[in-house]
């Protein structure tokens, strides 16, 4: 019987940057273009699309440790889609919201 230390193994998380590739192909055609265009008044320079992609790549350039934790971090930094509200806060504001309409009765 061995004592000898284990390993941790992390599982191994892919980068892959053909999404950023995709958004940065479809950002330069026509359709997006005309699209902001006619909603913004002006063309889109794809400069996020751009940053997206060249650090995707640098991300694989990175070991396997390192990107885990890099992309940990920046899952932790991302606002979560909800807005959590105790149920009386959420009264509060759904009569803030809403509650005039309870006043035709």
């Amino acid at each position: 019987m061995s004592m000898e230390k284990e390993e941790v193994v992390l599982p191994r998380r892919k980068v892959s940057c053909t999404t950023c590739f995709d958004a940065l192909w479809f950002c330069y055609s026509p359709v997006h273009q005309l699209q902001q265009y006619y909603r913004l008044g002006s063309l889109d320079n794809c400069s996020g699309k751009w940053n997206a992609l060249v650090d995707c790549l640098k991300l694989k350039t990175k070991g396997s440790q390192e990107v885990h934790e890099i992309l940990e971090t920046r899952e932790k930094e991302k606002s979560h889609i909800w807005t959590f509200r105790t149920p009386e806060e959420a009264a509060t504001h759904w009569n803030g919201m809403f509650g005039h309409l309870d006043d035709g009765k």
